[in-house]
């Protein structure tokens, strides 16, 4: 296990979360400017039995900020890996020290709206439970509780297979994967089934873990309502993958086909989701050689794998499209006050 240290350690219990049941688990890498909000909003959620803060090896402020974040109810913790871990290994430390019966997730820069909890909670029979998302721009965070409006619940249970197809994403559309979904999970599932993230893959960690939930026969429920502020950032670490975490990312699926226990379609599914990812990483390599070793390597290296070659092309033929429609695309773009839902949601007293 790496090194790590107590920035804040408070044992005192608050009388008041006596009956709170939800551990929020925050990885964060220099996010000083975003951390205290999560916080704050975690904090604010009456069901919060506590809130770890894992401090992935930053280089700013972050620990200082969430410790400034604290609202003295002694449900704060902030530890810390001096060299960074990845956000997989982070949230399996920060499972380790804690003890409530569910986990919640909670991204740096992002933030819970107010009774996320309540409506996640009034909702049985489930091991993994996940409600809608909102995205908005950082400067427009101050709209989303006017914007969002109270949705109803709408519940619904979500299959291995619809979870899988829902990852796969379509080239010049916005991403809309529902392995984004942030669920609450009950700790004693994964104890059970020893599950923890797979501390290998700094992109979709979260997918592998919700898979192999799955696989293993987790009741993964969804309800409509929002109570997820995801707030888009040009800079946010979740966008900047290397061409070794897709690599990481298909292996992963192949480890999960290797495993059994899926049906046909299901099999078929995560096939197809392995390909997709496989062949971003096939461009990405190819891209990476032509950048750092000049064009005849990159060609060097497509023509010994013809397996690749349609991934390759097909990826290059499509980039030099969407540059060429790029100006079209910019004119139509939504307003920028405009907040984009992850789920269909429907207002309470709508019709159906």
């Amino acid at each position: 296990m790496s090194d790590f240290s107590n920035a804040n350690q408070s044992t005192a219990i608050n009388p008041s979360a006596i009956n709170s049941k939800v551990c929020v688990i925050i990885a964060a890498k220099n996010a000083s400017a975003t951390i205290g909000r999560a916080v704050r909003s975690a904090l604010a959620e009456p069901e919060t039995a506590e809130v770890v803060v894992v401090d992935d090896g930053s280089t700013d402020g972050t620990g200082a900020e969430a410790l400034a974040a604290d609202d003295g109810s002694g449900r704060l913790q902030i530890l810390r890996f001096d060299v960074n871990q990845g956000p997989a290994a982070a949230r399996n430390h920060a499972i380790e020290a804690s003890t409530a019966p569910l986990l919640a997730i909670l991204d740096a820069d992002d933030f819970f709206l107010p009774g996320r909890f309540s409506q996640m909670l009034a909702e049985d029979g489930w091991d993994f439970i996940a409600d809608n998302i909102v995205f908005v721009k950082e400067q427009n965070i101050g709209e989303v509780h006017l914007g969002v409006g109270r949705f109803r619940r709408d519940a619904r249970m979500l299959e291995l297979a619809a979870f899988i197809e829902g990852n796969i994403s379509r080239r010049g559309a916005e991403r809309g994967e529902i392995g984004f979904l942030k669920p609450v999970m009950r700790r004693d599932f994964l104890l059970r089934h020893g599950l923890r993230y797979h501390e290998a893959l700094r992109l979709g960690e979260d997918y592998d873990l919700y898979v192999r939930a799955l696989v293993a026969g987790a009741r993964y429920k969804i309800i409509h309502s929002c109570g997820y502020g995801a707030v888009v950032r040009h800079d946010s670490l979740s966008g900047q993958h290397r061409t070794e975490d897709l690599r990481r990312l298909y292996e992963a699926d192949q480890a999960i086909l290797r495993s059994g226990g899926l049906d046909e379609r299901q099999t078929a599914l995560l096939q197809q989701h392995e390909q997709h990812i496989r062949a971003r990483y096939e461009l990405r390599h190819f891209l990476d050689l032509k950048n750092n070793s000049g064009p005849f390597s990159a060609l060097f290296y497509a023509l010994g794998k013809p397996q690749a070659l349609p991934a390759i092309v097909g990826g290059i033929l499509r980039d030099k499209q969407e540059a060429l429609m790029g100006q079209k695309r910019q004119t139509a773009t939504a307003p920028a006050n405009a907040l984009r839902f992850l789920l269909p949601a429907r207002a309470e007293g709508d019709q159906a």
